[in-house]
């Protein structure tokens, strides 16, 4: 009978052990932070989060998915009412390099390797230069199934989303579902 309890107890520590490690090594990614201060970690959930849009360019497939806050800004009709999005509102781009389905019968890409989150979030007070978004790109190597934050500033806000400042800073309006 000791023997079956002390195999027993081994083989729980083991479990244990197993769903720790792991659960461990599901949040490295939200210990990381951009070179401006962005924390992935206040992207935590966005698995989850629901779809504003989607987009391609030649060499990405994005999805864009924002926050409960920010979901329920854009449908109050931000940023079309020419109201701003309230702090708290985050949005992530997962972009994925593309592939031709070899299953679909018809003519289509979809998704292959994930590459990036690039990470918007509203806080007007620390973000003051770039209206009011912090901006973040957290590059994913599937060889390692590891995130690193992109070590180049990401300011993007002062460079690319400018042509958008009349919608708040954002590019993809909420699609009609």
């Amino acid at each position: 009978m000791k023997r079956k309890s002390k195999l027993m107890v081994a083989r729980a520590t083991a479990v244990l052990a197993i769903v720790g490690v792991a659960s461990g090594y599901s949040q490295e990614k939200y210990s990381l932070k951009s070179p401006d201060g962005v924390a992935f970690s206040d992207f935590k959930g966005y698995e989850d989060w629901a779809v504003v849009s989607s987009a391609r360019t030649d060499e990405v497939l994005k999805v864009i998915v924002a926050n409960p806050t920010m979901i329920k800004a854009l449908k109050a009709g931000i940023p079309g009412n020419g109201k701003a999005f309230p702090d708290g509102s985050r949005i992530v781009k997962l972009q994925w390099k593309p592939k031709k389905s070899t299953e679909a019968p018809f003519a289509v890409e979809v998704p292959d390797t994930f590459s990036q989150a690039f990470v918007m979030e509203k806080d007007s007070k620390r973000f003051t230069k770039s209206g009011g978004w912090g901006y973040a790109l957290f590059n994913y190597a599937a060889a390692s199934d590891k995130f690193t934050a992109d070590p180049s500033p990401s300011d993007c806000g002062n460079k690319c989303h400018v042509a958008v400042k009349a919608k708040d800073y954002i590019f993809h309006p909420y699609q009609k579902r």
